[in-house]
Formats: structure tokens, C-alpha cells, sequence
């Protein structure tokens, strides 16, 4: 007996080392909020406030201490988040996540961004404050990774941490810049249809520029190669652990539409969701400098930010900046290709791949005039003619992290117009607002010219140089606003106006969110704080009623079921509007899709039409083609004894609609709302992991919005049924200049990248709710609402 109470007192103990020992360690992967540390190169003491909702208030003598300060804070929140930030460009996502990731890192080595970052930073002025602030930043993170804890995640993949470096920072913003692109989804595919179908069906999908659409008003023939190259990197990007910039909104009004007679800056840039989520904020002050900042992780300077005198965001430009070409090899020898000036060599990079738990992988990237070959890294289309891709970003010397560096030390409009020209990649709308009453909107990015003939929405001919850019434009020839008569300025997305005599290629959004803004914004005159938090939450579509009225009007109605009466009558009724509670979303976008695939499947083929379904493109096609009557798209081939209409197949769709939705959802209508169908939830890389899921991923919740509202949601359509949410608001920002103490943002989920932080999801219920918080200035309620964090000199 005493031998047993011996083993059970023994167990007991050890139970309870155990237990004492998961909680040490589970404390010690919290971040730090309180009390101090000491850093090395800090000269003088710095404090940092950690506020209700986690967002560091950084108090420092000079820049350089606070920008170290800020390396370290951020890095203790998303060293995770860095790590794979850094490792896409360079192509080693495999080193970590195993061969899964192979396909991803073939394509990105090929881009050229690490050499690219490369040649930036060999012109980077070692003496200059971009050099000095951006090593400060690094500095501040590694030493995070010498001595803070180690992320549950690294332990959970078995990785190292390794030090920053300077080239990680440019590697980063090229990935960012290659992500806001879209041609790579959108030119192989339209040549292949093109080569399929030909010109009569292309000519109706709306490629070429409506000059009679919303525009932003200026105050100045291998078919299945192409399917392949196109659903390549649709999957590359699709997979990838961190996600893209698709969208955004802003709008900037002006002091003689405000009650205050102060500037209203909103902004909602509209990102791929994800947990952690996209942005980092940050509030720095010191004696000659403030300000309060949104941060990708592992970059030094704000890509959004405001301070008592500014304030600046960013929207997705939509141009082109992407060209494919098709190359000619030389009959004899495929190591030369032709150009206009005779064969040349290509040029030829060896890169290799780590891959977990298995051999090292080299691959050959072949590189032309025009860019690297595709065939060499996108397997699929490795046995036709050779596929280049030209990309602004690798033509031209890099100055991003320059251009963020002057946006956000500038102390007058015009050093924020600089900022924004010296970014020739990736196209973004820099949207502006001051204290003085100043609002503006520029459009970066390197824009060039063809010849009149060359369409760049389709693979280009690489070898006659007939279709190479034939000029270049200056920056002052960039779409822009500056102090318009109007008194405000917006993007959606959407198409500029008219600049250098053309309207500007590209890829942009159709004019639903444009429209929208455009309508609320326009007659009002007396916009404030709380009505600018209400409008960047309209969940109201200014088109899908016009949509909806073309669709019904074309519908027979002689064979109506109950519920199919019940429907037509709720479509009938509907204001365009998207709650969760409501049906008519539901029915809708059911609808819109079934109308869709009857249309365009039969011709396209199903690979083609997916591919179509989930670019631009197909949104842009909607409202136009619905008002065709005697569309070449409407007759289905599959058919062969009879040729349809628009009537024909509009019935079908709805009838099919109203079927699917009794299958999905049962028969009783009332129960068909949209928050059943329409639902987000923030993945973690390591939520696919069951077991890992609850403890990663935020989510699922119901939500309100959709597609090309204000409150703009993105998700694929498919025959599910069900509208799981991908991409939208990465914070909602509105900046008031008559209290610029409490302008107020969100964010989707927390400021903590740390599961174990109580701010990993503390705001995601605020965010679902369409709610805010203030981005607190005022240093004296900062202190009485925070917890403190000593910074110290470390004696070296």
C-alpha cells in the first residue's frame, strides 16, 4: 500500500510539473506588453503604450530609435507572418511546407523580383535616411529573433529562425506589387478564346473601354497552352499563404461638403482575408516626427498613414502592366530566339528550390527582351512555343520603398505627388487629404504606349517587335485630381478618364461601386464623421436592381410554381441591398450565376468558363450583356436542333435557380437568407490542419455585403450554393481633420498575429458589426488606456 501512495504522490508531482511547466511556456509565447527590455543601438529611452486593442504607441527621441522600437514590436506580433512574407519571392515556401508549395516557388523564381531587389539595392544611398531607418527597422526585428520567443508555429513546422535582411524588405513589396496585377488572369485566357471562338463572341464579352461607363474624372493560337498558363497561375496565387490586393475603395471630400468645413478622408482597401490579417498598426511620435501608420509585415514605412496634418491610403489602379509574348525559337537552335535585330541568345538563370523532406529541385529560367519564358516553370505548356512575360516592376528600377519612405515623411501635397511618382509598379491610386482643406488623387505607375493596332489583352507577337511599347509616359501625364471644382475625389477601381488621348488599358471594376459612391457623395453637402462611417458600410448595389428589372422582363411567367411567383414578387420588391437577413441576395446570386454558366459554358468549355468566371472581366459582362437581345452568346450549341433566346435562356436559368434553392434550403422561402449562404472565415496556414483549425482560424461568421458594393465581398461562384467569402475590407479608415483625435479604423480580426494574445481576434466581432475605434493621437488618454513598455539602451 505504501508503495502505491509512494507512485501516486510521484505521479502527482510530475502531473503538476507538467501542468506548471505548459503554463510557463504557454506565458512565454505571449507578446510583451509590459514592463521593459533593453535593445541595442537605442541612444536614448523609448516607451511604448500598448492600448485597449494592442496597437503600439511608440515614444522616442529620434526616428531612428523609434523606427528600431518598431521593428522589434512588430516582429513579437508577426514574426510569422514576416517569415512567409519574405520566402515567396525567393521561392521557398517548399523549404517549409513541402513539395505542395514546389509549383509556387518554380513560378516566383522566374519573375525576376530577387534580382530586381537586388539592383535597388545596389543604387540605394548607404548615407540616406531610407538606408538608415530601413536597417534601423531590420535591426529591431532580429533582435526580436535573438531573444524574444519563438512562434508556436515555427516549433509546429520545425523551422529556424533566421535574420532579416535588407534584400527580405524589397522581396516582399515585389511580391506585393506582382499580387495587385491582373493580366496574368486575363490575357492567356482571352486569347484563347479568341483562338477558339473567334471575334464575333469576343466582342461581346465588353474587352474594349465603355467611354459612357462611371470614370474617374481627371483634372488633367495555342488554345490549350493558354487555358494552362492561366489556371496555372490562377492556382499559384489561389494557394498561396499570404494573400492578395484585389480592390479597394476611397473617397476624399472636401471642406465645402462638410459641416466642419474640414477634409473627410475614407479609405477600405480591399484585400484576401487571412488570420493574421494584412495590416499592422503603428503610432510613432518623436520630437521632429509623427505618425500613425498601417505596416505590411517586414516593411519599415506605412503603406497607409495620417497624422494632425495629412493623410494618404491606397486603391488598386486596375492598368496594365503585363504583356505576354509569344516568342520564335530559331529553326535550328533553341538556345536563340528572334528579335527584331536577328536571333539572339537567351539568357539563361539556374535557381534552386529546397523542398521539405525531399531532394533539392533545379530548375533553368529562360529569359528574353522581353521577360522570362513561362513554359520553364508552368509545366503544362512546357512542349508549345515559348510563352514571355514582360512586367513593368523588373524593367525598371525599383524606388517603393523610397516612394513609401517619402509619403510618409512628408510636410507639404507635393511631397506626397513625388512619393507617388517614383512608384512605377505596382499601379495604385494614391488617394490624399490635409488639414489645410487639400484633396487630390494620383495614379502611379509606369505607363506606356502601343501602336494603335496591338491589343495588350491578348498574347503579343515577340519576335517582329511590331508590338513592343512604342513610348513610355511621364508621371505628369498619369491620371490625377488636385483640388478638383468638384470637391472630391474617390476610386473604385474603376476606369480614369481620358489621359495622354486614350483611355488606359487595363483590368478595372465595373461601375457598380463607382456609381454608388458617385450617388451618395455628389448631391450632399453636409457630410460628417457619422455619415461617412454609414456610406463605407452601404451594402446597397446601385446596379444589381437595373440588373434584376432586365432579368425579370425577360422572363416566361405562364408556368410559375408557388414558389417561384413568391420569388419573382421579392426580386420585384428588392432595393439592391444586402443584410443578412434578407432573400433576395440569396436569389440573386443564384440566379446570376445559373444565367451565366447556361450563356457562356456551352461555347467556352468548363475550364475556359471557370477560368472567365473568376476574372474582372465576367463582372464587367453582366449589366452589358444582359441587355442584348439578340446576343451571339445566347443560342446554346449543345442544342443543335434548336437555337435559343434570350427569353429561352433566362426561363431556364430562373427555373433552375428557384429548384437549386429548394434542394440547398428547403421549400419555405422565408428561411432563404443571405447570411445562411454568404459567410467568412479567417485562414490560418496551419487551419487546414483539423486538429489546428479552432485554434488558428477565426470564423466562420455571417455576414453582410457582396459583390461590387461599397461593403464589397469577394467569392467564386460555383454550383455549392454557398458565397464563402475570399477578399474585402482590410480595415475601414476614416480620417476627420476637425477631430483628428478621434478619427476612427478597424480591423477584420486583431492587431496580434499571436493565437495566444488576447488581441489575435479581439475586434472581428466590432468588424462583422460594421463598428470602429479610434486611432488614438492624444498621448495623455493613450497612457491612461494602455499598458506600458520600457525601451532601454543596452550597454554594448
Amino acid at each position: 500500500m505504501r508503495i502505491f501512495k509512494k507512485i501516486a504522490f510521484f505521479i502527482a508531482i510530475l502531473l503538476a510539473i507538467v501542468i506548471i511547466g505548459g503554463w510557463v511556456y504557454y506565458n512565454s509565447l505571449k507578446p510583451n506588453y509590459e514592463g521593459s527590455i533593453n535593445l541595442s543601438s537605442i541612444e536614448n529611452k523609448t516607451e511604448v503604450y500598448f492600448d485597449d486593442f494592442g496597437i503600439p504607441h511608440i515614444y522616442a527621441e529620434n526616428q531612428k530609435d523609434a523606427v528600431t522600437t518598431l521593428g522589434y514590436v512588430h516582429a513579437q506580433e508577426r514574426l510569422w507572418q514576416m517569415e512567409l512574407m519574405r520566402r515567396i519571392a525567393p521561392g521557398r515556401l517548399s523549404e517549409i511546407f513541402g513539395k505542395d508549395m514546389l509549383k509556387n516557388d518554380k513560378f516566383f523564381v522566374s519573375l525576376g523580383i530577387e534580382e530586381a531587389s537586388e539592383k535597388s539595392i545596389e543604387k540605394l544611398d548607404k548615407n540616406g535616411d531610407v538606408y538608415k531607418m530601413a536597417t534601423a527597422y531590420l535591426n529591431g526585428v532580429n533582435q526580436f529573433i535573438e531573444s524574444g520567443a519563438t512562434p508556436i508555429e515555427f516549433t509546429l513546422i520545425g523551422i529556424e529562425k533566421e535574420q532579416y535582411q535588407l534584400k527580405d524588405i524589397y522581396n516582399i513589396l515585389g511580391y506585393m506589387s506582382f499580387s495587385f496585377a491582373m493580366a496574368h488572369k486575363t490575357d492567356p485566357l482571352l486569347t484563347s478564346i479568341k483562338e477558339k471562338l473567334g471575334n464575333d463572341y469576343l466582342k461581346e464579352l465588353n474587352i474594349n473601354i465603355d467611354p459612357n461607363t462611371t470614370l474617374i474624372k481627371n483634372s488633367k493560337p495555342e488554345i490549350e497552352s493558354f487555358e494552362n498558363l492561366v489556371s496555372n497561375v490562377q492556382e499559384i496565387m489561389d494557394n498561396s499563404p499570404i494573400p492578395p490586393f484585389v480592390g479597394s475603395n476611397s473617397w476624399v471630400i472636401s471642406a465645402n461638403k462638410t459641416t466642419t468645413g474640414k477634409v473627410l478622408f475614407a479609405n477600405d482597401p480591399h484585400i484576401g482575408y487571412s488570420q493574421p490579417s494584412v495590416w499592422f498598426e503603428a503610432h510613432i511620435s518623436t520630437p521632429d516626427y509623427e505618425m500613425y501608420g498601417y505596416h505590411m509585415a517586414g516593411v519599415p514605412f506605412p503603406l497607409l498613414g495620417h497624422n494632425r496634418n495629412y493623410a494618404w491610403g491606397l486603391t488598386m489602379f486596375e492598368n496594365d502592366d503585363i504583356d505576354f509574348y509569344k516568342e520564335e525559337n530559331h529553326p535550328e537552335d533553341n538556345t536563340k530566339y528572334k528579335t527584331p535585330n536577328g536571333f539572339e541568345a537567351y539568357k539563361t538563370v539556374t535557381k534552386t528550390i529546397k523542398v521539405k523532406d525531399e531532394d533539392t529541385v533545379t530548375i533553368n529560367v529562360r529569359n528574353t527582351r522581353h521577360g522570362p519564358i513561362m513554359n520553364d516553370v508552368v509545366e503544362e505548356i512546357s512542349q508549345t512555343s515559348p510563352i514571355a512575360m514582360s512586367w513593368v516592376y523588373t524593367q525598371f528600377d525599383g524606388q517603393v520603398l523610397d516612394a513609401l519612405h517619402t509619403i510618409s515623411r512628408a510636410t507639404k501635397m507635393s511631397d506626397v505627388k513625388k512619393g507617388a511618382s517614383m512608384i512605377h509598379a505596382p499601379g495604385l491610386n494614391i488617394m490624399y487629404g490635409d488639414a489645410i482643406g487639400n484633396v487630390a488623387w494620383w495614379a502611379s505607375g509606369k505607363l506606356y504606349k502601343h501602336k494603335p493596332q496591338v491589343n495588350t489583352k491578348f498574347i503579343l507577337n515577340g519576335a517582329s517587335g511590331e508590338d513592343d511599347p512604342i513610348e513610355y509616359l511621364d508621371f505628369n501625364q498619369n491620371p490625377m485630381a488636385e483640388k478638383p471644382k468638384w470637391d472630391y475625389v474617390y476610386s473604385a477601381n474603376n476606369q480614369p478618364d481620358t489621359i495622354a488621348n486614350i483611355l488606359y488599358p487595363g483590368y478595372y471594376l465595373p461601375e457598380d461601386r463607382a456609381k454608388r459612391i458617385v450617388d451618395l457623395i455628389e448631391p450632399k453637402n453636409n457630410w460628417d464623421k457619422e455619415a461617412i462611417a454609414k456610406m463605407i458600410n452601404d451594402v446597397t448595389s446601385s446596379t444589381s436592381p437595373i440588373i434584376v428589372k432586365d432579368i425579370l422582363a425577360n422572363i416566361a411567367t405562364n408556368s410559375f410554381t408557388k414558389n417561384e411567383q413568391e420569388a419573382f414578387e421579392i426580386l420585384k420588391k428588392w432595393d439592391g441591398s444586402n443584410t443578412q437577413k434578407m432573400i433576395a441576395p440569396t436569389i440573386y446570386n443564384k440566379l446570376i450565376y445559373l444565367y451565366l454558366k447556361n450563356t457562356f459554358e456551352d461555347e467556352l468549355g468548363e475550364k475556359l468558363f471557370n477560368q472567365l468566371l473568376n476574372t474582372h472581366l465576367m463582372k464587367r459582362v453582366i449589366a452589358d450583356h444582359l441587355k442584348k437581345t439578340n446576343s451571339i452568346w445566347w443560342d446554346n450549341l449543345n442544342t443543335s436542333n434548336l437555337k435559343e433566346t434570350k427569353t429561352a435562356i433566362l426561363s431556364k436559368s430562373y427555373k433552375e435557380a428557384i429548384t437549386a434553392l429548394e434542394n440547398q434550403l428547403g421549400s419555405e422561402i422565408n428561411t432563404w437568407n443571405w447570411g445562411k449562404v454568404h459567410t467568412l472565415e479567417h485562414a490560418h496556414p496551419l487551419g487546414t490542419v483539423a486538429a489546428l483549425k479552432e485554434y488558428f482560424n477565426v470564423g466562420p461568421f455571417s455576414m453582410k455585403g457582396a459583390r461590387e458594393v461599397i461593403d464589397n465581398r469577394g467569392y467564386l461562384y460555383d454550383n455549392s450554393g454557398l458565397y464563402k467569402i475570399t477578399a474585402g475590407p482590410s480595415t475601414r479608415r476614416i480620417i476627420d481633420f476637425s477631430d483628428i483625435e478621434n478619427s476612427i479604423s478597424i480591423l477584420p480580426t486583431g492587431q496580434s498575429g499571436n493565437p495566444f494574445s488576447v488581441h489575435y481576434k479581439d475586434q472581428s466581432e466590432m468588424y462583422n458589426n460594421g463598428e470602429f475605434r479610434k486611432m488614438k493621437l492624444n498621448k495623455e488618454e493613450i497612457i491612461n488606456s494602455s499598458t506600458k513598455l520600457i525601451i532601454l539602451p543596452k550597454n554594448e
